[in-house]
């Protein structure tokens, strides 16, 4: 048996979780306390938000800093710090107000003076072209009550005519100031005017720093990261643990302004060195390309060039100034850098609230980081469309088939990664949430491969804090508190079982931000990932970095490896135009036999610089080299390749599926769906013996497995395939851990089944009596219920434990191998039989075996059954309608039977 496997089963796992623990100046005997329950929850790191502190980096923040030390060296903790006073990372701790005016934000901005046909005349007085179009907050920025500070420094930078259908340099003209105004008289064609102007009076933050600025990025690093290092020089590295960004954004458009692209963005981010770098990429006279930002109305081909070229270099400079930077300065100092940027609907390719290009953004990262609040992951809720109280409509697809795969790719595809993932979780979706959601949300997101979590969060403020629950503790008052913690080992367990290896991912998906950013058409990377992960097909999304980038130690010489991931297949989404660099490296696999896919279309064109017969050449060599394959016929075309490796018979959609190859080699499965799956894992070449890990129970259990001879299903292949089936029997919100090991252990548990005949359900007589978390485990006085008992029915703002006895009298012979079922409750239970613990458990329906603690004659069972506390804490301003969404107390039946 497998030494990791050993490790667990006898309780002995690293930590992969460090919850964010908020500060608002509590009392040196509260900060301490919650070291203490932080630590009971099975937890031995900790992520320090500073946001709601009201002294960060002051004598106050110095204080309760080393309290928390002092119980992280005391507990062997490790201790994250979130870098800044404010949301989202950028604000320096207020200092960039010091800095000069240039490390401030500063955008390019556009308006359009007129349209000017052949034999007119057009005249603009300066006070039409020379200023900028006034910023007019929207009514979200209102809705938060913003304030914008005014600049005086504002620059036009030219005006600029765009022939309407242009194709050419020709049809883009710089037109030239002479005595305070404007002439332009065309010989030929419809001409629009763009006035070009630079200034510091937009985006929401605008005393935050400039991410494309190098001095204004390590603004960041003087006030935040250097001080901490003069106080807790000897921590780093040992303690400390790193630093952790918070959603950083570049800031032009409006605050949470989402599903814009390039050309709908008003303004555009703006710095001297971008300046720069334009200039040596356009030459002098990159004016007059800039208003192909917006425009649509010129070629195609030279528009995307432009919105590509700008992008690459915004991006480029974020990586470099931003990122880098402070990843550099971490590692210079023996800690690491993590975080994440804002990923929703599609926003991690674009400017705005994120940083334009989600690998770039996370470059100087050393975990691959994102986020889930909210609402974004929801049970089954992958087709559900809503518009969130800001005006974001929600994309279900996105969250479900994307969001983790992103950061899991990025992990195993950039070295410096090193198969480091993190996602920030369980936070703002309300009092409502509860561990069962909790236990979704955590197997949705391991099974794509996340290792690394930051719960959301622990708060000290006064109980109940309404900044963004539900908070694990609330001092107490959460019921929950001991089941959050035994979710918190179960999820240890797992992210120790798929760190130190490798995943299987047959497919490479290409990254789609190249596409979108030249404006026209393109397939989003979750449509692809959505038809392969319901055939339980593992893949990566890849950016056209990997041709480019040494990070990524590609080697085509025999297929296509990148870093550790060897991919059997490389998906090109529907897009217009793709970069040289991929379309080079395409006709390379292409010749080898390896296997290219695109997606629905060929691209039109390439988006980087490249001569046009080149270009013409190169797209004519990918249609020689590749295949065209429909989205709907994807997974059909790789089946006929002997993809994909694992196989369910029958099939089904809502498993998930992630094959790990480290120490030892497991097959994580989850059942997303409503119903049971009932049916075999089928894996082509497999001989070795395995068996299941129980995560939850932290036990082996026997598989029924056999070794298959089968003729292949390819057709004209006559050759006999070998294949391992094992039989599974996954239920809803549950998962499965199949162990692939060259010696089993002994003493395997047989799978416990339902039985189905002779049953003894117990319904009445049932004593349930109450109390509040804080008084547990002080019951009140007891009542007679039978069962199913909705107990909101009678007590519909109760929040807290409910506590259900009845005694069972069984013959000497029913002692042994008895199983007790509860199919519901309302919503984590407990049960203790004889007085004696037999666990916790948090996804219906909850079983246990209790044969060990059965006697002869009467026997007392005990259920206990914590709530979420949505219903003592309703909704601010609550509505007529609302009505809480969890059920309170036993709501389902109790069984007992044998075990078959």
């Amino acid at each position: 048996m497998d030494s990791k496997i050993e490790r667990l089963l006898n309780n002995e796992m690293d930590n992969y979780i460090f919850p964010f623990f908020w500060l608002h100046g509590e009392t040196e005997s509260l900060i301490r306390k919650y070291m203490q329950v932080i630590y009971d929850a099975n937890i031995r790191a900790v992520c320090i938000e500073s946001r709601p502190h009201p002294d960060f980096a002051g004598d106050g923040w110095w204080k309760d800093m080393d309290i928390i030390l002092d119980e992280a060296r005391k507990r062997r903790m490790k201790v994250w710090i979130l870098d800044d006073s404010h949301f989202p990372t950028g604000y320096c701790n207020g200092r960039i107000e010091e800095k000069p005016v240039s490390c401030r934000r500063w955008y390019l901005t556009y308006k359009v003076l007129g349209e000017v046909s052949v034999g007119g005349e057009q005249t603009w007085e300066a006070s039409e072209y020379k200023s900028a179009a006034p910023f007019e907050p929207t009514w979200i920025e209102d809705y938060f009550h913003m304030s914008f500070e005014t600049f005086s420094d504002d620059q036009w930078i030219g005006a600029v005519a765009v022939k309407k259908n242009g194709c050419g340099e020709e049809d883009l003209v710089i037109l030239k100031e002479k005595e305070g105004k404007i002439v332009f008289t065309p010989s030929e064609g419809d001409w629009k005017i763009y006035s070009c102007h630079l200034t510091r009076n937009r985006g929401p933050h605008r005393n935050y720093m400039n991410m494309l600025d190098k001095e204004a990025c390590r603004t960041l690093i003087e006030t935040v990261y250097e001080p901490h290092y003069v106080h807790y020089k000897d921590d780093f590295g040992k303690t400390i643990a790193g630093f952790f960004s918070d959603e950083p954004e570049i800031g032009n458009g409006h605050l949470y302004l989402m599903d814009q692209k390039i050309y709908v963005q008003n303004d555009q981010p703006w710095s001297v060195q971008l300046q720069k770098d334009l200039e040596k990429h356009w030459g002098a006279d990159y004016l007059k390309y800039l208003p192909l930002l917006w425009n649509r109305e010129f070629d195609e081909n030279l528009t995307a060039k432009v919105r590509y070229g700008f992008m690459d270099l915004v991006t480029r400079r974020v990586e470099e100034d931003f990122s880098m930077q402070i990843g550099d300065w971490c590692k210079e100092h023996g800690i690491q850098y993590i975080g994440h940027l804002i990923e929703d609907n599609n926003q991690h390719a674009r400017c705005g609230s994120s940083l334009g290009h989600f690998f770039r953004g996370l470059a100087g990262q050393d975990m691959s980081g994102i986020d889930d609040i909210g609402g974004q992951v929801l049970p089954h809720g992958e087709d559900i469309e809503y518009v969130s109280h800001l005006g974001t409509k929600r994309d279900g697809v996105f969250y479900h088939f994307a969001l983790g795969r992103l950061a899991s790719s990025a992990a195993a595809i950039d070295v410096r990664k090193q198969g480091r993932s993190m996602c920030e979780i369980f936070g703002n979706y309300g009092w409502k949430e509860g561990v069962r959601l909790e236990a979704y949300l955590a197997d949705h997101f391991m099974v794509r491969g996340i290792n690394h979590y930051v719960p959301h969060a622990f708060s000290a403020k006064a109980f109940p804090d309404s900044d963004c629950p539900p908070h694990f503790y609330a001092h107490g008052h959460n019921p929950q508190y001991r089941y959050f913690g035994v979710l918190m080992k179960y999820m240890n367990r797992i992210c120790n079982l798929i760190s130190g290896g490798r995943h299987e991912s047959e497919a490479a998906i290409l990254y789609h931000g190249d596409a979108e950013w030249t404006g026209m058409t393109c397939m989003y990377i979750q449509e692809p990932a959505r038809v392969l992960t319901e055939a339980q097909i593992g893949f990566d999304f890849v950016p056209s970095d990997i041709f480019t980038d040494g990070c990524y130690q590609v080697d085509l010489s025999n297929g296509m490896k990148v870093h550790t991931q060897e991919y059997k297949i490389f998906i090109i989404p529907e897009a217009d135009y793709i970069t040289v660099e991929t379309a080079e490296a395409i006709v390379k696999l292409g010749r080898q036999g390896f296997p290219c896919v695109f997606v629905n279309a060929y691209p039109k064109g390439l988006c980087s610089q490249i001569e046009l017969d080149k270009e013409a050449i190169l797209l004519e060599e990918i249609k020689e080299n590749t295949e065209l394959v429909r989205l709907t016929e994807l997974v059909d075309y790789m089946r006929q390749r002997k993809m994909p490796q694992i196989q369910l018979r029958p099939a089904e959609k809502f498993i998930r599926s992630y094959q790990y190859y480290g120490e030892p080699e497991i097959l994580y499965l989850v059942n997303e769906g409503k119903e049971t799956y009932k049916g075999s894992i089928r894996l082509p070449g497999k001989t070795e013996m395995c068996y299941r890990y129980d995560a939850w129970e932290n036990c082996l259990e026997s598989l029924n497995i056999r070794i298959r001879t089968k003729q292949s299903e390819i057709p004209g292949d006559g050759e006999a395939e070998t294949e391992l089936e094992i039989e599974v029997q996954i239920e809803p919100g549950k998962s499965w851990i199949i162990v692939f090991d060259q010696g089993m252990p002994v003493n395997l548990k047989e799978r416990s089944l339902c039985q189905t005949k002779h049953k003894l359900k117990i319904e009445t007589n049932w004593k349930r009596s109450v109390c509040k978390s804080i008084d547990y485990p002080e019951f009140g006085q007891s009542e007679l219920v039978s069962l199913p008992d909705f107990a909101e029915k009678e007590m519909p703002d109760f929040a807290g434990l409910l506590r259900y006895e009845q005694d069972v009298s069984l013959g000497a012979e029913s002692e042994r191998d008895v199983i007790l079922e509860i199919t519901d409750a309302g919503e984590a239970v407990q049960v203790f039989v004889n007085g004696m613990d037999c666990g916790i458990q948090i996804v219906p329906p909850y079983r246990y075996e209790i044969g060990n603690f059965l006697q002869q004659g009467k026997n007392q069972i005990v259920i206990e059954v914590a709530t979420t506390l949505e219903r003592q804490i309703p909704p601010k301003n609550k509505p007529e309608n609302w009505h809480p969404q969890n059920h309170t107390g036993l709501c389902g039946e109790v069984y007992l039977y044998q075990k078959k």
